[in-house]
């Protein structure tokens, strides 16, 4: 069989991407993203994981809201030169539109942090843009990933998913009716050691799949029998992604804390800095828990130990310890900013997660390279789709394109 083309708009460093050539299925045709970072990320993985020679080409470095010139070329002084995505693809058919628009203005806890209100974010729109790129290439399906706060979030006034859905069928596509009954997938449940629901909208083409009554009954098939069938067969713990890399022990001086790099061969596996108060906070928390205390669990205590550390009054727990028998909580981009609620479970370590723990907990590979600071490494796996549910995805869409006539 032929590979499936596919493009990845909003790629971010490339989980959702990875997945889908982990199948050996796809076959990747471009990719959009704005930040640097990511892009550097992602050109080098192309090139030296999928051998995709024209990786500094085919990932276009540009802003997507200029939809116009994405599609048909720019000259522009911060993203460079390019030929635009159409001459790009040339006579190459897309079959499938990966991807999604940052999450983080349709999240709840971004909500909070903004007072309830999601009007001033600009990203509360993004979706058009994608949107647009599939209305012009005019794949046979399409998969839009997004977290499920955007089911609540209402930026005008009217919910965002009957704008989404909306502007759906306007460009002659149709997802599932009932969105929240069928379209919300816990990653847990497909080999990633972590619980991270999210929203994945499967789209077909009304000109591809051209009897409306079949066309919906195989998007609920793909949701309640395909994907389900990629599940794993257990679901994985901190411990079973984490509990083999050396250990990193903490180390503190009078002039600044600092931490042991490990001896081992994978890459971005050592700590960040950590005050002498947080190592010793999160030795007491972690002991709590190994001994079987669980003093500490409650977000209340966790506020008052937050609170008497610091001199804040915040209402927000800030400390989180992972359970190692459980899977991690969700990997969240804010995690570039200090980490405090992802605390690795070994009170012998005292200190938040890696970089590499990060990434495992998405389920990238090791050989999964990040081009970057630390805090950039952080920023782009709390913003990705882990790939090994990006996997499972992409052989459910893959079944349906089979059927495509």
């Amino acid at each position: 069989m032929n590979k499936i083309r596919f493009i990845d708009l909003f790629s971010g460093c490339g989980g959702l991407l990875d997945g889908f050539l982990q199948s050996g299925i796809f076959e990747h045709v471009a990719s959009v993203e704005w930040e640097k970072a990511p892009v550097n990320t992602l050109r080098k993985r192309l090139k030296t994981r999928w051998g995709v020679v024209d990786a500094d080409e085919s990932v276009i470095r540009f802003d997507m809201q200029r939809t116009d010139e994405l599609l048909n070329g720019f000259d522009d002084p911060e993203y460079g030169k390019h030929v635009g995505l159409l001459k790009l693809l040339g006579n190459k058919k897309v079959d499938v539109v990966i991807g999604g628009p940052p999450c983080q203005a349709y999240s709840v806890a971004g909500r909070v942090s903004v007072d309830q209100s999601l009007k001033p974010d600009y990203r509360n729109f993004l979706f058009e843009y994608y949107l647009k790129v599939v209305e012009t290439l005019q794949p046979k399906a399409f998969i839009f990933e997004n977290v499920p706060g955007m089911l609540s979030a209402m930026p005008d006034g009217t919910p965002i998913i009957n704008l989404i859905k909306r502007d759906i069928e306007n460009k002659g596509f149709e997802i599932i009716e009932s969105i929240g009954d069928f379209a919300i997938i816990n990653a847990s449940d497909y080999m990633v050691p972590q619980n991270r629901k999210r929203v994945i909208l499967f789209g077909l083409n009304k000109k591809v799949f051209t009897n409306s009554k079949e066309r919906q009954l195989l998007i609920k098939k793909f949701y309640e029998e395909i994907l389900p069938s990629f599940k794993g067969d257990r679901i994985l713990t901190v411990e079973d992604a984490i509990g083999d890399l050396p250990p990193c022990l903490p180390l503190w001086s009078d002039k600044r804390p600092s931490h042991t790099v490990p001896v081992c061969n994978t890459t971005w596996h050592y700590s960040r800095f950590h005050s002498l108060r947080d190592v010793k906070i999160f030795q007491m928390l972690e002991k709590d828990i190994e001994s079987g205390e669980n003093k500490y669990l409650d977000s209340e205590e966790l506020k008052k130990i937050y609170n008497k550390a610091t001199g804040a009054n915040t209402n927000v727990h800030k400390y989180h310890v992972l359970l190692r028998n459980e899977p991690s909580t969700t990997i969240l981009a804010h995690l570039y900013k200090d980490g405090l609620r992802f605390i690795h479970y070994d009170s012998n370590q005292a200190r938040t997660i890696t970089v590499r723990e990060a990434a495992r907990l998405q389920s990238f590979d090791d050989d999964f390279d990040f081009v970057g600071s630390q805090t950039e490494a952080f920023k782009m796996i709390g913003n990705a789709v882990p790939p090994k549910m990006a996997l499972a995805i992409s052989k459910a869409v893959a079944e349906v394109i089979k059927e495509a006539k």
